[in-house]
């Protein structure tokens, strides 16, 4: 229905209040479509709030996405910081493993509002957790507000995470 309400849109052109329509729309047009209307940093803004699972996870439309978004950010390598995923939003859920190690604890936060991990995801996740270099310190030294910014990885966490956060 998304695809079709674009085709509508383009009808007569890009629109320029494309900010008023559904961010979801917005998953099916290229960054070049709304290169007139705005910057790409506000397309991918826009779209980082969208729900991404409209799309289907590791489809060549959302991997086309984040190397836009990734392009769009001039991120060189695998290392993202905590600003360039605020503006990546959802699309960090799609990041590989070697960009949640390679960032540090930058991601956490995104990667809590995942709805699901990929295997090499969940272990970069597990590795950065463990190794207690991020701001949130060591899982010993988390709170109820730590574990509760995080909640969304609690399900990655294994054992040995578990049981050293304080009761």
């Amino acid at each position: 229905q998304l695809s079709c309400l674009v085709k509508l849109v383009k009808l007569h052109g890009i629109p320029k209040d494309l900010d008023s329509y559904p961010k979801d729309l917005l998953l099916f047009l290229s960054p070049s479509d709304y290169a007139a209307t705005g910057s790409c940093r506000q397309y991918f803004t826009t779209i980082g709030e969208a729900n991404l699972d409209v799309l289907q996870r590791e489809s060549s439309q959302r991997e086309q996405l984040l190397l836009e978004a990734l392009a769009c950010l001039k991120i060189p390598g695998t290392q993202v910081s905590e600003e360039e995923a605020e503006i990546l939003g959802h699309l960090v859920c799609d990041l590989g493993g070697e960009y949640i190690r390679s960032s540090g604890g930058n991601l956490l936060k995104q990667l809590s509002q995942c709805e699901s991990f990929l295997p090499d995801q969940e272990e970069a996740i597990r590795s950065i957790v463990t190794s207690g270099n991020t701001t949130f310190g060591p899982p010993v030294a988390w709170s109820a507000f730590t574990l509760n910014e995080l909640s969304g990885l609690i399900p990655v966490f294994d054992h040995s995470i578990l049981q050293k956060i304080p009761k």
